[in-house]
Parts: C-alpha cells; structure tokens; sequence
C-alpha cells in the first residue's frame, strides 16, 4: 500500500488540496485530505497538482510511427513515449482506407487491445475514422475511398472488433443508411461520433437521438456555425448528449473558438490532438495513411501537397496548457483530459482520483509540465 499526497489534486470537478491517494493492487482504495497518522509508504509531492492519467481518443501517430502500418517494436515505441506527456490510455487511430484493409489492420491491431505493458500507454481500443465520412468535407482523407455504411461493411468492422477492440466509429449522418448503422453500432456497444459531415443541426440531433454520443473535431471537417443554420457546431454546442473533440494547437480551432466551445460546454469538451506521426519530431516528412504529410517549422501543423491540414504535431499536456492561456479554467482544462474523455468511452474507472479507480496519475508542476506519471499505482520513468 502507498500513499501519494501533493499539495493540490484534482478530485471530482475541482481542485483540493493538500490532498492524498491510497494505492493498493493498482487501484486507488482511498482519497485522503489528511495524511499525518499514515504509517505506510509515502511519496510526497512538495509541489505542483495531482490528477489522473491523460486520456486521448484521436491519435493517428505520434513520435514518427504511423499507427495505420506500424509493426509491434514501433507501437511499444510510441506508447512508451506518450507517458512523458501523461497520456496514460489513448486510442489509436485509423483514417479511411477500404473496408478490407481496415479489417486486416483491425486483426492486427486487436492483440494489443488491453494488453497493458510495463511503461506503456493503456491502449483502451481502437477509433475507426471513416470511411463513412461526407466527401464534402473529407480533409485529409482520401476522397475517393468515401462511401455509405453498407450493413454488410459495418458488420465486418465489428467481427473484426469484437471484444472491446472497435471502440469508436467516426461517421457523417447523411450517408446513406447512417443511422442505422449508428444504432447497430452503438447497439454492440461501439461509441460514434459525428464527423466529417455536411450534416444539419437537425440531423445531427438525430444521430445523437439514434445513439451517437460525441462530435469529432469540433469546427474541423463540417458544416460549420451560421445563425438560420447552426450546423454540426451549433447542434453539438447545445445538445447535452454529445461530447465533443476539439483541438486546441492554435491551427485548427482560432483562439475566440475554443473559448466560446468552452464557455458553452465546457464540461462536455474532450481534449484531443489527432495527432499524426509527425507530433513530437520536429519540422520534416511523415506519413498519414498513404499521403506524405509535411511540417514546415517548429510550431506549425502538419499538411498535404496541397496545404490541407493533416492531423496535428499536438501532444495532450500541450494542449491543456494551451487552453488554460486562452483563460479558461485549469480545472476545466484538466477534465477535458481525464474524466471527460474517460466518460465518453465508458470508462469510469479512469480519468479520476476516486475509489476503485485505476491508479494512473499525472504530477504536474505548476506551469503545467508533466514532472512524474504512474501507471496503476508504479512510477514509470
């Protein structure tokens, strides 16, 4: 048993402090706010924030693997290096390819669902963006590859993602028979979420009726925000059922943007960075699928040939002191990391400093950068 206290820790909605976790068999069995007649191991944090393991549910790449063709060594590679920005769990993302390539690489994926090794990122599933996406609004991906959610091309994603391993389907409503894929999906227990899409507030209240439950990348890749036509914005903004992705590296989403997403469902933003291969490597050529995407300098965003953005060069703790510039709230920019994630993907025993909670935690010091991260309760370095 052990007890990690700090001088402040983000427990429920809000930071409190000092505070402590007990931990016990990886989970935390306790949550202290005094620690003095604790005769037992004790890590004390003199500074800085405690919180749970980062969450981040859009990530293509990162630290030069592509994760649409990476082989074992790579993935390790990748998930090690993700701890020193505090993601802790994450999903992994594949961009559109046809349905057959998508399974196969489901297959080869599906072994590491679950799989927790030692000092790596959790992998919880796997998102599976597109190809069911508006051609309209196709960004990065391969316009050619779009097409409408065949029952018999749903099916095959989900044997292919049995057990856990398809964890969640971006998809535009307004393909044909969108819908009810959206229910067969969320019936085998498979989140959606609208994206790419050209569709109308109507429609997307429809989704969400139906059983998606997020939007992708807010303001990206769909119809945007007017005033006789709200939009995928407009709809997300204030439907209380969707959670919803923003990216916040100062590219994709403008400064007044992300505070308006905040201030008017702050505790329902997702934090995440879509990141591609290129994150954490510096200005050069990588991948996104089967296109070559470039970063031209330090600071600034993948893109295409043709000037598209492709993903983002983001790293979650990034962006979480990216919105806290802007002015929003710490904590807010916090549980748009941890539990909002964890909650969007049903996961509630992460994203959270309570009882029965996996021990995956985050320091931070007090600008914000990553100083220590556990993995169910052991310090990873």
């Amino acid at each position: 048993m052990t007890v990690i206290s700090a001088p402040s820790a983000l427990i429920g909605d809000a930071t409190r402090g000092p505070a402590a976790v007990v931990v016990d068999g990886g989970r935390i069995v306790e949550v202290l706010h005094d620690v003095r007649t604790r005769d037992v191991d004790h890590v004390r944090l003199t500074s800085g924030v405690l919180t749970a393991g980062l969450l981040d549910l859009q990530v293509n790449g990162c630290f030069g693997v592509d994760f649409g063709d990476a082989l074992p060594p790579a993935w390790r590679q990748a998930r090690h290096a993700l701890l020193a920005t505090g993601v802790t769990s994450f999903l992994p993302t594949l961009i559109t390819a046809p349905v057959p390539d998508l399974v196969a690489r489901i297959d080869a994926c599906a072994g590491m669902v679950g799989d927790d090794q030692a000092e790596a990122s959790r992998i919880l599933g796997l998102h599976v963006e597109g190809p069911f996406l508006s051609v309209l609004h196709a960004g990065a991906h391969d316009a050619s590859l779009l097409r409408d959610p065949e029952p018999d091309q749903v099916e095959a994603l989900l044997a292919a993602g049995r057990d856990g391993v398809l964890a969640l389907v971006t998809l535009a409503p307004e393909r044909r028979g969108a819908l009810e894929a959206i229910r067969r999906l969320v019936a085998a227990g498979v989140v959606v979420s609208v994206g790419h899409t050209d569709a109308t507030a109507a429609l997307v209240h429809s989704a969400a009726a139906a059983g998606a439950s997020m939007v992708t990348h807010l303001f990206n890749a769909q119809r945007g925000l007017h005033h006789r036509e709200p939009g995928v914005p407009g709809a997300g903004l204030t439907d209380p059922r969707l959670r919803l992705g923003l990216i916040v590296d100062g590219h994709h989403v403008a400064d007044d943007a992300v505070r308006v997403a905040f201030a008017a469902a702050g505790a329902r933003i997702v934090l995440v960075t879509d990141a591609v291969a290129a994150a954490g490597m510096g200005p050069g050529t990588t991948t996104l699928g089967s296109d070559v995407v470039s970063v031209a300098a330090a600071g600034q965003p993948p893109r295409r040939r043709d000037g598209t953005l492709a993903g983002s060069a983001l790293t979650l703790d990034e962006a979480v002191r990216n919105v806290v510039a802007l002015g929003v709230g710490r904590d807010a920019a916090l549980l748009a990391a941890t539990r909002t994630p964890a909650d969007a993907v049903g996961r509630q025993d992460l994203g959270r400093l309570e009882v029965g909670a996996v021990a995956d935690l985050v320091w931070w010091d007090d600008d914000l950068h990553v100083r220590g991260v556990w993995l169910g309760g052991v310090r990873v370095a």
